[in-house]
């Protein structure tokens, strides 16, 4: 492959600017995974993060549709020892048990009958190190702090290591899977709230929680409550992380007592309170705010954002490592074949962000209505009729993208809630408003963090 003449570095840097075919920013899945298959290509990669392996991360959630993706990384194994067996989602119900399970082998697409769960920190950094066995010189401890883009094949990094030194590279694309950093959305001014809906999110890990009996042990459980909603993970060694995702005016509430807001919150469900009842917080609460928001482009000439980088959703249904690794797999496609045809790229480009859009608003729609009392009957009491629920499991399981039947099915549930709201109406309307109301109030009160309030 041709390589560029080297040039000087960006300000700042010292000696000639290292250069590769692909610079990727961030070392989290959407990064680890472009970098991977890139690198398999047989392209010179360099990938950056700013920490150190093992860092804490949020989201230990997987799908099912995320493991077809492993297996194409060749870490199927690998999370297969890090994991929790995770069979379904369970939702609150009125019935002997008190919860509903959407098994994932019921779904009706071609999704694995199961995913796991895990400990960040560790999966993130299986996937990092894999990358680098795979080719990737995959860098920790190195923030990019400076950007220049000349040209369409002509990028022009400065990075900081953790050391203190400087330097630059030039890359012909760059690969933008930062996080919620979302460096490259930022600079370009591309990054914005999402007005419809925005959450907060305060947590921590609990030992001793009690799990469901039986085969539904490692389920993912889903509370409700006046506020937003909960969830409960199973992780190894017999550890949960529960919390809960909430609007960001009722977690300002907390006025520093994060601890005791974090368990005074747990305890307004009743369901959740009876399952912590003998458990012991171990390690720190946390809190993240300012949950929703997305880019108005996904990418440009020699340059396209992935994962958290470009959007991110409220995890009420675990979507974030999937969407961040499906779409990390698919710009690697992409990035190759621009670098090969780059008369092609901006086809390409637009197609990869109308797919990935299309997925995220397929969530986005039970998302926005998640905590409404249409949407609440419906996950309480779901019925079967034209593989309605099926659907949902399937949708559920991240088969949101390339399956018609699961798509026809997600379809049909649109027209199904649209009735039932229309006949209840005078329930939905009020929490219709409200939604809106909060969403609002928080999209036009400022951009303070919700972790200094």
């Amino acid at each position: 492959m041709a390589q560029p003449a080297k040039i000087p570095p960006p300000a700042g840097g010292s000696g000639a600017a290292e250069q590769c075919d692909v610079a990727v920013i961030g070392g989290g899945p959407a990064g680890s995974t472009a970098a991977t298959l890139l690198a398999k290509r047989g392209y010179k990669v360099i990938a950056l993060e700013k920490a150190h392996h093992p860092r804490f991360h949020i989201g230990e959630s997987l799908l099912p549709m995320n493991l077809p993706v492993f297996e194409r990384l060749g870490v199927l194994d690998k999370v297969r020892a890090l994991g929790v067996f995770k069979p379904g989602a369970d939702f609150e119900a009125d019935n002997d048990t008190g919860y509903n399970t959407f098994a994932f082998s019921r779904a009706i697409g071609n999704s694995p009958p199961h995913a796991y769960q895990v400990w960040r920190q560790d999966f993130d950094k299986m996937l990092y190190d894999h990358a680098r066995d795979c080719g990737a010189d995959a860098r920790e401890g190195h923030e990019v702090i400076k950007i220049d883009q000349p040209g369409p094949r002509d990028t022009r990094l400065e990075v900081r290591t953790d050391a203190g030194r400087t330097y630059g590279i030039q890359a012909r694309y760059l690969v933008d899977a930062s996080g919620r950093d979302a460096f490259l959305s930022a600079r370009k001014k591309l990054r914005r709230k999402n007005d419809r809906h925005q959450s907060a999110a305060i947590f921590g890990h609990f030992r001793g929680a009690q799990p469901r009996p039986g085969e539904d042990a490692g389920n993912i459980s889903i509370y409700r409550f006046e506020h937003g909603w909960m969830w409960m993970i199973p992780l190894p060694d017999g550890v949960m992380s529960i919390g809960a995702v909430c609007w960001p005016e009722y977690l300002k509430q907390r006025k520093g007592r994060t601890t005791e807001f974090l368990l005074e919150t747990l305890h307004q469900n009743a369901g959740l309170r009876q399952r912590i009842e003998h458990a012991e917080l171990i390690g720190e609460v946390r809190v993240t705010g300012n949950y929703s928001y997305d880019s108005t482009r996904m990418g440009g000439p020699g340059w396209v954002l992935v994962g958290d980088a470009f959007a991110f959703l409220d995890p009420v249904f675990s979507s974030g490592v999937y969407l961040a690794m499906s779409g990390a797999e698919q710009a690697a496609v992409v990035v190759d074949a621009a670098l090969r045809e780059p008369r092609r790229e901006s086809a390409l480009l637009r197609k990869l962000e109308k797919r990935q859009r299309a997925g995220m608003s397929r969530f986005a729609f039970f998302i926005y209505r998640f905590n409404g009392p249409v949407m609440r009957q419906m996950f309480r009491q779901p019925r079967n009729s034209w593989q309605l629920e099926q659907g949902v499991i399937s949708m559920l399981a991240g088969d949101l993208f390339d399956t018609p039947k699961v798509l026809r099915r997600l379809r049909l549930f649109k027209v199904v809630y649209l009735i039932a709201g229309l006949r209840d109406w005078r329930h939905w309307l009020p929490a219709h408003r409200y939604r809106l109301a909060q969403a609002r109030a928080q999209f036009t009160g400022g951009n303070t963090p919700l972790d200094k309030v």
